[in-house]
């Protein structure tokens, strides 16, 4: 099929008043050999197109539109493309590297220093990138990634950014039958955390502010709850986390050595969610130190980690929770007001692509 000269969207047009999207056409950028031309039918709304949209991580451009948990199928494909026309496929919140650096040449195309993101990134030709609340995207291959048969495409959207997110620690940690793992927010990437805990043996403890969720934590297979208003839980639960994974897009919402104090002797906190860029870490050197402990970040996955959480995801029928919103101007300023008012369990994801833009 002929790739289109011209693609459809929605977006913000002025970040001031970023709650009034609006549809929008741009050129998309040159269809080269390794390219492929995806037709939209689903797209999760991830906390990160909040922040883009509001400005939080910077006004670069104008229109943009977000979306970076994508699922369609290819209508075009370039002669070096790695899917043929009729795949089913997904593409997360990467869509080129340098292909050439070390990072790169080792398989860590997630830490590219000259990444391109799915939207608000820029390619070496200028052109910059939009995503997936759109009628088509056009992304390298290598960043588009076969869907397995037995997961739903509205299923699936949400692990290609926040599942990944979630999953990419616990492979680096090697976490296997019996490691210990936390859970510190229980919401749109939390619980998809969980459920890959699990799925890798983990024993796992769901981390909240409070005891409003450990019912739900409870079901979705978490072992212990810890809630951190409760007296003292710092001290009565010390020692009982090998792995501590930080979901929460705040680092002002808790005291950080408290939750700290839960990791065993070398244990890790690795944060996963990025907060507004001004936003600053505090940590105590002393209490790293007596304790051998980490701290440290992780941005997405590489190809190779994504298609892995797929096969996991795939194998262990791993389904976040979510809610299906069709896509158009008032809904996605609907999912994007209530996303703020903290009024989604857990996941948006868009749909309704081909009645919208038929």
């Amino acid at each position: 099929m002929t790739a289109v000269k011209e693609i459809r969207a929605i977006g913000v047009h002025d970040y001031d008043n970023w709650l009034e999207p609006k549809e929008f056409t741009y050129e998309p950028q040159e269809m080269r050999p390794e390219e492929v031309e995806i037709k939209v039918e689903a797209c999760g709304i991830c906390g990160s197109d909040i922040h883009a949209a509001n400005g939080d991580w910077g006004r670069h451009f104008s229109p943009l539109a977000v979306g970076h948990e994508i699922v369609g199928v290819v209508t075009a494909a370039g002669k070096d493309s790695r899917h043929k026309v009729g795949d089913r496929v997904g593409v997360g919140a990467q869509c080129d590297s340098c292909h050439t650096c070390t990072r790169c040449k080792n398989e860590h195309q997630n830490a590219c220093r000259r990444m391109v993101g799915t939207y608000q990134g820029v390619y070496p030709s200028g052109k910059v990138t939009q995503g997936g609340y759109a009628s088509h995207v056009r992304v390298n291959s290598e960043f588009a990634f076969k869907i397995p048969d037995n997961l739903s495409s509205v299923d699936v959207a949400p692990l290609l950014c926040g599942g990944i997110t979630a999953f990419r620690p616990m492979m680096t940690a090697g976490v296997t039958k019996g490691t210990k793992v936390g859970i510190n927010g229980i919401g749109g990437i939390g619980h998809m955390a969980i459920l890959f805990a699990k799925a890798l043996g983990a024993e796992v403890t769901a981390i909240s502010r409070n005891d409003k969720k450990k019912e739900l934590a409870i079901q979705l297979g978490a072992d212990h709850y810890i809630a951190t208003d409760e007296k003292d839980f710092s001290k009565k639960h010390e020692d009982s986390i090998d792995l501590l994974i930080n979901t929460g897009s705040s680092f002002s919402e808790g005291n950080v050595s408290e939750v700290l104090n839960l990791l065993t002797a070398f244990g890790k906190m690795t944060f996963i969610t990025a907060p507004p860029i001004d936003e600053k870490l505090s940590l105590i050197p002393f209490q790293m130190l007596q304790n051998n402990i980490s701290v440290g970040g992780s941005c997405i996955g590489s190809p190779k980690d994504i298609e892995y959480m797929l096969e996991v995801a795939s194998k262990n029928n791993i389904k976040p929770m979510i809610e299906t919103i069709d896509i158009n101007e008032p809904n996605v300023k609907t999912a994007w007001e209530r996303m703020v008012k903290g009024d989604v369990r857990f996941r948006f994801v868009l749909t309704g692509y081909d009645k919208y833009f038929k």
